[in-house]
């Protein structure tokens, strides 16, 4: 996953970096460097992202996780 890939999908699910990294158990300064591309992006980010869309579209909502 891009730096570029990993904004696009942020936005396309309506997510903020703060909601994210929340999510992720992560700083919002880790999902900010992450899509300016100063630290890499972990292998496994792309399975976790999948995954969260699944558990969204099987509680027929979009997000509001906090």
């Amino acid at each position: 996953m891009t730096p570029d890939q990993l904004k696009r999908w942020r936005k396309r699910n309506h997510y903020t970096q703060a909601e994210l990294a929340a999510i992720l158990k992560v700083i919002p300064l880790t999902v900010s460097r992450w899509e300016l591309g100063v630290r890499k992006i972990p292998s496994f980010l792309q399975l976790t992202l999948k995954s969260l869309e699944k558990i969204e579209q099987d509680q027929g909502k979009k997000k509001k996780i906090k």
